[in-house]
């Protein structure tokens, strides 16, 4: 999981009033997120507000929906991480375990664990994301990389944490590790001394009645959608080591999951119920994340929501609750979204209406600029070599002895292969070149051009004369908005309750902050007047008209 520093990186939940929703309302919010878009998405949705459940269920295309009902489950994920933390936290609530305990203790005797230092992994690093285990291990190669985990076994697992060398103090930073939970739900199954799943059955799905929520014995009565890449082609469904599933490997019903969220509100009590609390604080804040037991805490104005969102190679989920309020959101989908970004926001949204819900990704036709722009030969970090193309009005990619694919555009600004998986999502630079961003398989990376740039035209200037024309507030949603400004003579740009940035002119009302990857153009009226502004970055387009700004210094909004 990559961490983005971006204008509109700030969560901002305030003490929003309670507020009641009906299954129309839900899926009337799910069809304006999702109609047309271009994934084809199917959308499961289910919210409880106090006491009260809505449920709503809708595909991105309506005329190829596929079959629903209320035994039909979904891959959650890494949603199923949470799962294993509630399991832990029993552990702890017996004092057989501590969170500063090493994570050696829960292991077999003689496995071998990397430390650094002296310092010894603790189990509280493990569910912070802080134990220095690396998201990616470079010598492990799936078998089969649309089922990544089905061929690991136990002996993969320990040879792999034995040749693990940590580069970092464990605890000093935040990297999502998905290697480093599977060592927990390993340690966990054989302390208990039976496969994870059946210790899932019995500690936690059992006493909260969610008898539709499996990792491989499925119930006669439910059944698995079919999962999909968001080019609308049919993804298998992974598989999991029977000790390991703990990383990922649940899948669940709608009504199970809304279970669980009941669970974890405190309105459905079981025996498990103290160690969903425990899951609930706050563990560890390190790099800007606060973490609970595999929970994202966000916190603002003495507001506390707890959220996960999960992905697999055909399914993307989400899951945020806010104790307090006993307000809770599920979403469960039929198709990936990790590389778009996921149902985080859409999530946040059903929690908090004020903020935004986000836009379907609708197919649409690059300018021939941007696409001239971008043709040719790029170097990927790794060293794997990609070419762009022109082909009739549209891009082309091809990567060093591989076939050529043709791309489509959308509406985010995204340019997307037909026939995989995956964004290439240009970046303008503040000499008004372009490169991009890779995203594939969970991960981003930067390209860089190794042949010569295109002939540009002489980079446009604005006056000192003209400065002020742009200067203005500009509301992006009800909570979240823009400052420009003119400082030390150049055009600057405040978002809210965030540090001010430089702009870099590139052309005739279109303006950069390079260093969040951000594009800034603005739009005038019929006479001229600049009366608005869109925010493009990193997959989100925001609009905003613009407000006058009397004030003459930089402030926090």
């Amino acid at each position: 999981m990559k961490v983005w520093f971006w204008l509109v990186l700030a969560v901002v939940l305030g003490t929003s009033p309670a507020f009641a929703i009906s299954d129309s309302d839900l899926k009337a919010a799910l069809s304006q997120r999702f109609s047309g878009d271009r994934t084809g998405a199917c959308v499961a949705a289910g919210v409880i507000d106090n006491g009260i459940v809505a449920t709503a269920y809708v595909c991105a295309d309506p005329k190829s929906a596929r079959s629903f009902d209320e035994h039909t489950a979904f891959e959650i994920g890494s949603v199923t991480k949470t799962m294993t933390a509630a399991l832990l936290a029993e552990l702890i609530a017996t004092h057989d375990i501590a969170l500063d305990d090493p994570i050696a203790k829960l292991l077999p005797p003689g496995t071998s664990v990397p430390s650094f230092n002296g310092h010894e992994i603790t189990v509280g690093e493990i569910v912070t994301h802080t134990s220095g285990i690396p998201a990616n291990l470079p010598d492990y190669h799936p078998p089969d990389p649309s089922n990544p985990y089905a061929g690991a076994t136990e002996r993969d697992l320990l040879d792999i944490l034995a040749a693990i060398k940590l580069t970092r103090e464990p605890g000093s930073k935040w990297e999502y590790s998905n290697p480093a939970m599977i060592v927990l739900s390993y340690a966990l199954a054989k302390r208990a001394g039976k496969n994870y799943e059946t210790l899932l059955r019995e500690r936690l799905l059992g006493p909260l009645g969610m008898n539709e929520t499996y990792v491989a014995t499925r119930p006669p009565q439910v059944h698995l959608a079919q999962g999909h890449y968001p080019n609308g082609e049919a993804a298998p469904p992974w598989d999991f080591h029977p000790d390991m599933a703990g990383v990922g490997g649940v899948r669940a019903t709608l009504a199970d999951m809304l279970r669980y969220m009941e669970g974890e509100l405190g309105t459905r009590d079981s025996a498990i119920t103290p160690a969903l609390t425990l899951t609930q604080q706050e563990v560890a804040y390190v790099d800007g994340h606060r973490m609970g037991m595999n929970w994202n805490l966000l916190v603002m104005n003495r507001h506390t929501i707890a959220t996960h969102e999960g992905a697999t190679g055909g399914y993307s989920s989400f899951v945020g609750f806010d104790r307090n309020a006993k307000r809770a959101v599920v979403l469960l989908s039929d198709t990936s979204l990790v590389t778009l970004g996921g149902l985080g926001q859409f999530g946040l949204h059903l929690l908090d209406p004020s903020r935004s819900a986000g836009e379907p990704r609708t197919a649409t036709t690059a300018d021939a600029k941007l696409i001239d722009a971008l043709v040719g030969k790029y170097r990927l970090r790794g060293g794997l070599g990609i070419e762009l193309r022109h082909k009739d009005s549209g891009l082309t990619i091809q990567a060093d002895g591989q076939s050529e694919f043709e791309m489509g555009y959308d509406s985010a600004g995204d340019f997307y292969p037909h026939r995989f998986d995956a964004v290439l999502r240009p970046k303008r630079k503040a000499d008004g070149t372009y490169g991009f961003t890779w995203f594939q398989g969970g991960g981003a990376v930067e390209a860089n051009r190794i042949d010569p740039l295109p002939a540009t035209a002489s980079k446009w200037m604005p006056t000192d004369a003209q400065l002020p024309d742009y200067v203005g507030l500009y509301p992006l949603t009800p909570k979240f908005g823009l400052r420009i400004f003119v400082a030390d003579g150049r055009l600057n740009v405040q978002g809210t309750n965030q540090r001010p940035l430089k702009l870099a002119p590139v052309e005739q009302d279109i303006f950069v902050a390079e260093q969040v990857g951000a594009e800034i153009d603005f739009a005038r009226d019929s006479g001229g007047k600049i009366v608005a502004l869109t925010l493009r970055q990193n997959g989100q387009v925001l609009k905003g008209e613009r407000e006058q700004d009397t004030t003459t210094e930089p402030a926090n909004r």
